[in-house]
């Protein structure tokens, strides 16, 4: 531990917060670098950095590991001799020194010239895992197997295909999705996932088996297109702005989701690979050159391979181009390549005498939006139908639309004109809007919270007794009017949906447009602390008096003692001579050290500012 704490300290503070942020340690209680050292040191964070640790460099700990097994240092010749003993190829012996550099900078070891220094932890820590889950110095050692790479008889150009129908598939779905969100929140269970009811309906909406809702539903989240608030999910701004892009741009935010969340050590990994190799092979690959990996290992391999083919990024495990663009960084080249199969989208309809709407393809974003607000999706594929009916009309006049504004929009979208039933459909229900008016009610009703009126009374016995509301709890107080103690929207979107020409009215009468999609705004990027700066703060605390190196002095003999060292201790001598005496020392207190003289085997007491310098004792002590 004194090494690694010495070895800390004569770091420049940025390679240091470097090092410190490929470990993983907690940063409360650390008061100074022997305490840095010694949580370092630790199992958790060994086993941490180990896990991490690719074949090569592992190879390189086991070799040093297995030459200071007596807790004597080595060299880097010597860890390059052993590797080769070992059976190591050329190449890995020669790469030594870069080996044993790279495993300093995440301070495994310490190298200071050709001198090599193995903490005792991690060489103890190393021998547990070995024969567990690591393997042995001389199979880590071995050379790799060869990668094979056969004749590729897979028709690239079908699976390229393939792979933009599936990426498409998975837009168009993450999409819909988006829209029932929009339509209707989904409630967030307290033991977690979404309530059985609202799982059934997206899938439905989405088009997809419900056992795969789950899955394009954590995508959605992960790329911010969805956000919880409270008890229930809704569409993102960002999701919003989503939905409106090409079909191109939608599948690249989910693609660059995708990749940020993968470790770097297995993007650069599967770049490498042949691209005739399944995922099997490659699970195998990852695994032989990770063999310490572990679960954070076999998460990434799931997500890698799992979401890659709902992102037509492989097919049946059989990687495209896109795929190794992706992983090498290039998400915009790939979007390009899977877009040029993607259906072209149409900006034209058919619209018929049965109310229907059929796009040849799929609607350009912002047209399908706003034929959305006022028809329904009755069926969504390559070749999507609406339907228009009064309920849905009446749905877009309450968001503000007019007859004319509709049949405008349906004018210049429709390539067949605008059949009379659609043109009297829109009349009809815009006459008939507001028939029944929803506003808040006065405070003397409390505690109704809404009131519902309309001027014909057929229409308001009828509501007082429609089991399609009971819901909301409907009490005629009058021949034209109702109570209800919930919300106004709640009371609005509920006869709505039970086909009421309702239209909601504030105080003096006059309507008020209402949206049903309501939108959940991203939060702003919360201000990142940093740990690691702040630890680095109190522990690198610099000044120019002598306390700083009597503190130092102390706490290195201070952890000698609990570790039970023998150190090589310098000491002042009167004249300005000094000598050196191997110490084991036993306390340190009021300034003083008290420690066992190996040599004389005796026991001497010291003041600490007598002495000059402390180093590890020679290794045949």
């Amino acid at each position: 531990m004194l090494e690694l704490a010495a070895r800390l300290r004569a770091l420049p503070r940025p390679q240091l917060e470097a090092a410190l942020k490929t470990r993983e340690f907690d940063t409360a209680g650390i008061r100074d670098l022997f305490d840095l050292a010694e949580v370092l040191l630790g199992p958790e964070s060994l086993d941490h950095a180990i896990s991490r640790l690719d074949r090569p460099r592992l190879a390189a700990l086991a070799a040093t590991a297995a030459l200071t097994a007596d807790h004597a240092d080595t060299t880097v010749d010597a860890v390059a001799a052993e590797l080769a003993r070992l059976g190591a190829s050329a190449e890995l012996s020669a790469a030594t020194p870069e080996l044993l550099e790279q495993l300093a900078l995440i301070l495994l070891l310490v190298v200071d010239g050709s001198r090599v220094h193995l903490p005792a932890a991690v060489s103890s820590r190393l021998a547990v895992r070995t024969g567990r889950d690591i393997p042995d110095a001389a199979e880590l050692a071995a050379p790799a197997p060869p990668v094979l790479v056969g004749v590729d008889e897979v028709d690239r150009t079908i699976l390229d295909r393939r792979a933009s129908e599936t990426a498409y598939a998975t837009v168009a779905a993450t999409a819909e999705l988006l829209a029932a969100l929009g339509v209707q929140p989904a409630r967030e269970l307290a033991k977690g996932g979404l309530t059985l009811p609202d799982s059934k309906r997206l899938a439905e909406v989405c088009g997809i088996e419900l056992d795969a809702l789950p899955r394009l539903f954590h995508r959605a989240d992960e790329a911010g297109l969805v956000l919880r608030d409270g008890a229930y999910w809704l569409e993102s701004d960002i999701g919003a702005n989503w939905t409106q892009r090409s079909a191109g741009e939608r599948w690249q935010r989910l693609a660059e989701q995708w990749l940020a969340r993968i470790p770097p050590t297995l993007r650069e990994l599967v770049a490498r690979r042949s691209e005739t190799l399944s995922s099997t092979d490659l699970r195998d690959d990852v695994r032989w050159l990770y063999p310490a990996g572990g679960r954070w290992l076999d998460d990434g391999l799931d997500r890698l391979v799992d979401d890659a083919e709902a992102l037509g990024l492989a097919v049946a495990g059989e990687p495209v181009e896109s795929g190794r663009l992706v992983l090498t960084g290039q998400v915009e080249r790939a979007a390009a390549i899977l877009a040029a199969h993607f259906p072209a989208q149409v900006s034209k309809v058919y619209l018929q005498h049965d109310l229907t709407v059929v796009s040849p393809g799929p609607l350009e974003p912002v047209l399908d939006a706003r034929l959305r607000s006022f028809a329904d999706v009755e069926a969504r594929d390559l070749a999507s139908t609406y339907r228009v009916s009064a309920a849905s009309v009446n749905r877009g006049l309450a968001a503000g639309e007019t007859a004319a504004t509709i049949l405008d929009f349906l004018g210049g979208l429709s390539l067949t004109g605008i059949p009379q039933p659609v043109e009297y459909l829109v009349h009809e229900a815009a006459k008939r809007f507001g028939s029944v008016r929803v506003a808040s009610a006065d405070d003397a009703e409390l505690p109704a919270r809404t009131v519902v009126r309309s001027e014909d009374e057929q229409v308001v016995r009828t509501l007082a007794v429609d089991q399609a509301l009971s819901a909301i709890g409907l009490r005629q107080v009058g021949p034209y009017r109702l109570l209800s103690r919930f919300a106004p929207d709640v009371v609005f979107w509920a006869l709505s949906d039970a086909r009421y020409p309702v239209a909601a009215e504030d105080h003096d009468g006059a309507i008020v447009r209402l949206r049903r999609h309501h939108l959940a705004q991203s939060p702003p990027p919360a201000a990142t602390t940093d740990p690691i700066g702040a630890l680095l703060d109190r522990v690198l605390v610099e000044a120019d008096d002598d306390a700083t190196e009597v503190a130092w002095l102390a706490r290195q003999l201070e952890a000698a003692a609990r570790a039970k060292e023998t150190l090589t201790v310098t000491v002042r001598m009167p004249g300005g001579t000094t000598a050196d005496y191997l110490l084991a020392p036993a306390s340190v207190a009021n300034g003083r050290l008290r420690a066992r003289d190996r040599k004389a085997d005796i026991e001497r007491t010291l003041p600490l500012s007598a002495i000059a310098a402390v180093m590890p004792a020679p290794s045949n002590v």
